[in-house]
C-alpha cells in the first residue's frame, strides 16, 4: 500500500488583499487520497485559501507547496504547470457557452498539450462516464441543468488526472437534492485516490461524508473536530 504524502500544504502563511490582512499564521495540509472540508461563514475567506493554493493570490509570508510546486516561488510562466497537476472546480461552472460539452473539454486538453485526436476522444469518453453524463457529450451548456453543468466542470477538472481537486462551493448554486448528488460525485472521485479539498457552506455534508474539517474564522484557519460542527448543527 502506497504511503500517503502531502499534496497541498500551507505553513505559517499570511494572505492579504489591498493591504488588508485576510489570514495570518495559516497551517494546513492535505495528504494524497484525503477528503477535506473547508468551512466557514460567507465572507470568511474560504475562496481566498483556495486561490492561494492554485496561485491566483500572492503570498505575503510563509510557504505554500502544492503538487510538489513551491507556489509562492513560481514565476508567472510556471503557474500553468502547477495547474496541470491540480483540478479546480468553481461555483459558477465557467463553461464556454458557445461550445458543446465535448468542445469545452477538448479545448482544455489542447491547451494542456494533448494532440492525439483518438486519445482526446477516449479520455473525454472515460471522464464523462466517470461523472455520469456521457450521453450529454454533444449538448450545449444552455441545454443542461445546473447539476449537469457542474458535472461537466468536474469532468474538466479531472482531465489531466490531478493529484488534488480544489472545489470552491461547487454546490452553492444547486438545490439540496442536486447538491447531494454532486457531493457523491466527489466522494467517488476521492475513492479513486484523488485528494479533494472542498470549500462549502453545506455543513450537512459532514454527516453524509465523514472527513477532516478546516474552519475559517476571524483570519484564522483551524483544524477542528467534525463532530463538534455536527453537534452545533443540532443544538
Amino acid at each position: 500500500m502506497t504511503k500517503p504524502f502531502s499534496v497541498a500544504s500551507m505553513q505559517d502563511v499570511l494572505l492579504a488583499q489591498e493591504s488588508r490582512t485576510i489570514f495570518e499564521n495559516v497551517n494546513l495540509e492535505v495528504a494524497s487520497g484525503e477528503f477535506v472540508y473547508l468551512i466557514g461563514k460567507t465572507g470568511s475567506g474560504k475562496s481566498t485559501i483556495l486561490k492561494a493554493l492554485y496561485a491566483d493570490l500572492p503570498v505575503e509570508k510563509g510557504e505554500i507547496v502544492v503538487a510538489g510546486y513551491r507556489v509562492n516561488h513560481l514565476k508567472p510562466s510556471e503557474i500553468p504547470f502547477l495547474r496541470r497537476k491540480i483540478g479546480i472546480v468553481f461555483q459558477d461552472f465557467q463553461l464556454f457557452t458557445d461550445r458543446s460539452v465535448f468542445e469545452n473539454l477538448a479545448f482544455v486538453m489542447h491547451a494542456t498539450g494533448w494532440t492525439d485526436k483518438v486519445a482526446i476522444q477516449h479520455r473525454i469518453d472515460q471522464i464523462l462516464k466517470q461523472v455520469g453524463i456521457d450521453e450529454l457529450m454533444y449538448k450545449m451548456p444552455h441545454q443542461l441543468s445546473g447539476g449537469e453543468q457542474q458535472r461537466v466542470a468536474i469532468a474538466r477538472a479531472l482531465l489531466n488526472d490531478p493529484l488534488i481537486v480544489l472545489a470552491d462551493e461547487p454546490t452553492g448554486n444547486l438545490d439540496p437534492t442536486i447538491a447531494n448528488d454532486i457531493l457523491n460525485v466527489f466522494v467517488e472521485i476521492n475513492k479513486t485516490g484523488t485528494a479533494v479539498l472542498m470549500a462549502t457552506h453545506h455543513h450537512n455534508f459532514l454527516k453524509k461524508q465523514p472527513a477532516r474539517v478546516f474552519y475559517c474564522e476571524e483570519g484564522q484557519v483551524k483544524d477542528i473536530d467534525r463532530n463538534l460542527v455536527i453537534q452545533k448543527m443540532t443544538d
